[in-house]
């Protein structure tokens, strides 16, 4: 099937509407960058912008830069900014004299022994909440669906987080999560908001700003760098935290907001077309396993609907096919490894049919989550990938009219 693209008529240039102030903030995206410095778990500096040249020539585009996620920490995620960041505002509303940069370093430990966190995950969420549990001294359940695979759970468990396992999809495991809490007195720390539950989930948001904020550093009252952002689907918690601080940052001049989702999990195409949260109109199973999701976040989607240009999805052979181009590019463009969801934004340029004055900004969302499964999709270990990579920027730093670049590119 062709990916299908949805231009949303409801979509406005406006200057940041308070009622989303309300909900995210920039000011607040950089709390969460200042607090998250000081965890062990992350690496300190900003995570790189690759710019690809021959793969904007060879699209028609002007430029694509990818921030790459995968180098964020050693679980090789965007979601440690998430979880983490959702955290550590939880503590401080229980222990308010707390000091936020102490409690990943488990300096309250003794306070939060009778905390127990829980959350659905299809991976890397529950990963980055089992981590940042276990920093705080915090004991973490994270329920799992039916289609996460062995490679995920163990990476997780491995984390110290006791795991449950449903049968069903991700939204039957979020549903576990909700009575589990209920029935024992946890609290659930999840990226997808429900009736009744906002705050947190909105704190999962807002953390995800922390990627924009490091982009725009330094950019001061220039106009936006990019035309188009890109961003993958799932509940819409990341689109939501992406688009509202370039919407906040840059009002009325803000850069084409993009989402792409699998197409058997197009819960936010489907939203858009109804004009309303809807469920996705297929299985929802999908390799594009931190995209398989049904249902959109009601908080999210507060966000995303008035702001969003276009609604697009994506087959599971597209994103595989990215995968691929991204590990072994042609043309001299850096190696870049990027996981099945990873890879979406990179698979939806070819649809979106833009032209030389497009300067796109794709998010590498994850890497090899699954080395494993990663191996057999992208037909390369991922450490091959990493190899070349290195190679490339000593290749690069080698080469005297290359020197004093760096893999931020044009941005």
């Amino acid at each position: 099937m062709d990916a299908m693209i949805f231009y949303n008529p409801r979509a406005v240039r406006s200057a940041y509407p308070a009622n989303v102030a309300a909900i995210l903030d920039i000011r607040r995206a950089r709390e969460c960058r200042r607090w998250l410095k000081s965890w062990p778990m992350l690496n300190p500096a900003p995570t790189p912008v690759w710019d690809l040249p021959a793969a904007a020539q060879r699209l028609g585009v002007g430029a694509i830069l990818v921030k790459d996620e995968s180098a964020r920490s050693v679980l090789g995620s965007f979601k440690v900014l998430g979880a983490p960041a959702a955290l550590l505002r939880l503590v401080l509303a229980r222990l308010p004299d707390s000091d936020p940069e102490k409690i990943l370093r488990g300096v309250y430990a003794d306070a939060l022994k009778d905390l127990v966190v829980i959350s659905a995950t299809d991976g890397n969420h529950g990963r980055a909440l089992a981590a940042a549990a276990r920093s705080a001294g915090i004991r973490c359940v994270i329920v799992l669906h039916a289609k996460v695979d062995g490679e995920r759970e163990a990476a997780i468990a491995a984390l110290g987080a006791e795991i449950v396992r449903v049968a069903g999809n991700y939204d039957d495991s979020v549903r576990e999560a909700a009575r589990l809490a209920d029935e024992h007195g946890w609290q659930v720390v999840s990226d997808t908001s429900y009736e009744g539950y906002e705050t947190i989930p909105r704190d999962v948001m807002q953390g995800y700003g922390v990627m924009v904020d490091e982009l725009l550093d330094g950019t001061g009252n220039a106009p936006c760098p990019y035309t188009h952002v890109v961003v993958q689907g799932g509940v819409g918690g990341l689109a939501a935290g992406v688009f509202s601080y370039f919407w906040e940052r840059y009002g009325e001049q803000r850069p084409v907001f993009v989402i792409v989702e699998p197409e058997q999990a197009d819960c936010l195409l489907q939203s858009a077309l109804a004009g309303e949260p809807r469920a996705a109109s297929g299985s929802v199973d999908s390799v594009m396993a931190g995209l398989a999701c049904g249902e959109v976040s009601p908080l999210a989607w507060e966000i995303l609907e008035p702001c969003v240009d276009v609604f697009m999805t994506v087959t599971d052979a597209e994103a595989v096919a990215a995968m691929r181009a991204l590990a072994r590019p042609s043309g001299g463009d850096v190696p870049i490894l990027s996981g099945e969801s990873g890879a979406a934004g990179f698979a939806a340029l070819r649809a979106l049919g833009l032209d030389r004055t497009a300067r796109v900004l794709l998010f590498n969302t994850e890497g090899a989550t699954a080395p494993a499964l990663y191996e057999r999709m992208a037909g390369l270990a991922p450490a091959d990938v990493l190899h070349a990579q290195a190679g490339w920027l000593a290749a690069r730093n080698d080469n005297p009219a290359e020197r004093g670049k760096n893999a931020r590119g044009t941005a």
